[in-house]
């Protein structure tokens, strides 16, 4: 069988990335092969194409994907041809018309969701859950600041973490995005481009600071995120949109008030059966009762990826963004 894949062969920006045509096996033992129908565009995808992640080459690009199963190997137990399935990686491929993949890898569509919806919210709402169920473990009342509001993770940890109670304060770098960061039921929503971000958090918080900071900004935002968390407080870092965060000495965290800082990893969190099913399980549950929205912002074709990294970078997305081949 025939297939269009991405690759690059050498790191760099969107130019460096190429389509080709590959044939397909059949799949091998525990694997599918597996149609493509809709793929998640992500930062991480910008990461490992620019070099800041590494990656063998040439590599595939991509990790999130939904798709129907067209064949299955030899000990395939857990789904079968027909089958609507989505996958979140770890390995690198989904921006594929098809391609074989594990199928202890491959998560189940439930009814009532589309493909669309899947691959646009499988690793963000994933990311979400770890997040805020089983990393910060936030309770009703806590006051949180969420980096990046009315992006694709920044718009569903607002709508997850107003579900269980807490007090969002988001931040948004242009006017155009307060309203999103609103709709999605932020608290309160800063500019973070024309307004000092700590000290309006402070202000916000009556000077104590928010107990748990998501940050997926990175180097850009770091100073702040230190200056919003308050005594004893969490800093989470799980994003390099803005740039690595290096040079930290453990000083700095007791100096801005004894705070926990942690940079976790969606994988390390998903890295067993029961973790996956736990996780998908309660993202789809909120999905299905409408408490989570993808916010799909744009829609490209699959070989418009180029496209994709380049607004995506350039900040004009909004919300999810999916790539349909």
């Amino acid at each position: 069988m025939k297939a269009q894949v991405a690759r690059f062969h050498a790191t760099g920006g969107p130019e460096v990335i190429a389509w080709e045509e590959v044939d397909l096996p059949e799949p091998g033992a525990g694997e599918v092969r597996f149609r493509t129908t809709a793929v998640g565009l992500n930062f991480i995808d910008t990461y490992y194409r620019s070099g800041l992640y590494p990656a063998p080459l040439p590599s595939g690009l991509g990790v999130e994907g939904a798709g129907i199963v067209e064949a299955v190997g030899p000990g395939v137990t857990n789904v079968a041809v027909g089958d609507r399935v989505c996958n979140f990686g770890p390995n690198l491929g989904a921006y594929a018309t098809a391609r074989n993949i594990a199928a202890e890898a491959l998560f189940q569509i439930p009814e009532g969701i589309s493909d669309e919806v899947a691959a646009a919210i499988l690793l963000k709402g994933c990311t979400t859950e770890f997040l805020v169920e089983r990393c910060a473990h936030v309770e009703p009342g806590m006051p949180v600041l969420v980096h990046a509001a009315a992006g694709g993770v920044g718009l569903l940890l607002v709508q997850w973490l107003k579900h269980v109670g807490a007090v969002v304060i988001g931040t948004v770098g242009s006017d155009d995005k307060i309203a999103l960061a609103q709709a999605a039921g932020a608290d309160h929503v800063i500019q973070s481009r024309r307004e000092d971000t700590a000290s309006r958090v402070r202000e916000l918080t009556n000077g104590a600071g928010v107990r748990v900071t998501f940050d997926g900004i990175g180097m850009a935002m770091w100073e702040t995120s230190l200056k919003s968390t308050g005594k004893r407080g969490l800093l989470i870092s799980y994003g390099n949109a803005g740039g690595a965060v290096t040079g930290v000495g453990l000083a700095t965290f007791a100096a801005h008030g004894s705070l926990f800082c942690t940079r976790p990893t969606l994988y390390h969190y998903y890295d067993t059966p029961e973790d996956r099913a736990a996780g998908s399980a309660r993202l789809f549950d909120l999905v299905s009762k409408g408490v989570l929205n993808p916010n799909i912002g744009q829609r490209y074709t699959l070989f418009d990826a180029k496209q994709a990294h380049i607004d995506l970078e350039a900040r004009k997305t909004t919300g999810a963004t999916v790539l349909i081949p």
